[in-house]
């Protein structure tokens, strides 16, 4: 196999990658957000009283948030594939920041899983009365407690693609309309947890945008 070969090969496997993540993990969101209870009936999410309503025996929930975190490589192929195509418009400073922002969010929706539903989905495996002692606990994590605080990281990750939606909008090298639904789904994605509903709606915008996206870059 040639150098040029190994390259074009790279070239393809690197576009199927992007293009296989960029459908794959909106269609998880879209389950994950999906699972979350009284999702009709959106309610801010205030006290350790609300996070044990909506976790205490969730299985399918718990299995949504394990579906987000494997989103979490399949987000940074999708945010470099993006910040690449940036760099041949007029915004590429733009795009890189993009990318590197969405990036790093990515890593903090790692954390916030890790920290705040793997351990509670732990938990969720205790007998009732070993559980209601566990409420000390819940308080801290509503609180976002000492380092808990550093899952505020979350927002970066629709910061990072609503900023690389407006580096591509307007370039060559993807429709306006899909970075349209680029930037208005990922801008749903900042409410705030209790209204999931609205995450859900973002997500099918998401999709509407990065599935032919993902698919022209299968081609």
């Amino acid at each position: 196999m040639t150098t040029i070969s190994i390259a074009t090969w790279l070239v393809q496997f690197a576009n199927t990658a992007c293009g296989i993540s960029a459908i794959v993990f909106p269609l998880l969101f879209i389950f994950a957000f999906a699972t979350h209870p009284d999702l009709l009936n959106p309610k801010l999410v205030k006290n350790e009283d609300d996070i044990i309503k909506r976790v205490r025996k969730n299985k399918l929930m718990h299995i949504g948030h394990v579906l987000m975190i494997i989103s979490v490589p399949l987000l940074i192929l999708t945010a470099i594939k993006l910040t690449f195509l940036a760099q041949a418009g007029a915004l590429s400073g733009l795009g890189l920041a993009g990318g590197t922002i969405a990036i790093l969010g990515a890593i903090f929706l790692a954390v916030d899983k890790g920290a705040l539903c793997l351990v509670v989905s732990a938990f969720d495996t205790l007998p009732d009365n070993e559980f209601a002692q566990l409420r000390p606990g819940f308080k801290t994590i509503s609180q976002k407690a000492s380092w808990l605080k550093l899952v505020w990281g979350i927002v970066l990750l629709p910061l990072g693609f609503i900023i690389l939606a407006i580096a591509n909008l307007g370039g060559l090298t993807i429709p306006s309309w899909q970075c349209i639904c680029l930037l208005v789904g990922s801008g749903l994605l900042l409410v705030p947890d209790g209204f999931e509903i609205v995450n859900l709606g973002a997500s099918i915008v998401l999709i509407a945008g990065l599935l032919p996206m993902g698919l022209s870059w299968l081609n």
